[in-house]
Order: structure tokens, then sequence, then C-alpha cells
């Protein structure tokens, strides 16, 4: 193992509304073409949940609250070097009008039945189906 590895720790934010949830299609960083939801780096200091919150509102333009905590990926990207523990957040507590704040990184946010989600998915959320997880309905 090299010494110069870390492990970063990432937030993902589902974000329920009318029983879908939202994703964007990311494009430029790491997992460009996938579906992937919004969040980010924890930032050192920061809450689980003041993350989720700032992540959702710089990406979506939404604010969100009521947040709980649904699970955890360890997810091992060998082919680009990188490893992330990705703690999951839900909430159905939404509001604010939904906009492209992040033109660069994503493509564009659309809400989608949790059956019928678009492929392929960013890495740590599909671990994370994988592993079992399903949206209560």
């Amino acid at each position: 193992m090299e010494l110069d590895k870390q492990v970063q720790v990432g937030i993902g934010v589902l974000l329920v509304k009318d029983g879908k949830i939202l994703l964007g299609q990311r494009i430029g960083a790491y997992g460009a073409n996938t579906w992937g939801l919004p969040g980010g780096h924890l930032e050192y200091g920061e809450t689980f949940e003041d993350c989720a919150i700032r992540e959702t509102l710089e990406e979506t333009n939404l604010t969100i609250s009521g947040l709980t905590n649904v699970g955890v990926t360890n997810d091992l990207f060998a082919d680009v070097g990188k490893h992330y523990v990705t703690l999951f957040l839900q909430t159905e507590q939404i509001t604010g009008e939904l906009k492209l704040t992040e033109p660069e990184k994503c493509l564009t946010w659309q809400w989608f039945d949790w059956q019928d989600l678009p492929k392929p998915l960013f890495p740590s959320l599909a671990n994370f189906i994988q592993q079992g997880f399903e949206l209560a309905s």
C-alpha cells in the first residue's frame, strides 16, 4: 500500500419526492457519464448532515432538512487509485427550485422511479443498491 493514498469520505444524498429519486448525469470528473446522487466530500469539522445540506444546495439549488442516515459503502476504485467510504443520507423535506448550478460537473438533474433507474449508475450508488438497499415506499 502506498503511503500517500488516503481514504476519503463521501456523502450521497437520496432526495425523495413523490416516490422518485433525484439523480444527476455526471460529466468531467471521475464517474463521467454515470448517474449519481447529489453529494460530495466531507470537509474537516463538518457533520454528515451539514455536508449533505451544503452539497445539495451547491449542486441543485435545493434546500433540504430532516436527514436520515440510511447506509454506507466501502468503495475501492482501483482503476483510478481512489478509496471512498460513502455515507448515504435520505430526506423527503425538500424546498426550492431545482436548477443546474454546476454545469461543468453535471449535464442534467432528473427525477427517476426507484424501480426504473438509468444506467450506468455512479459506482458507489451501484454498490449501495447491490448491498440490498431498497427505497422505502
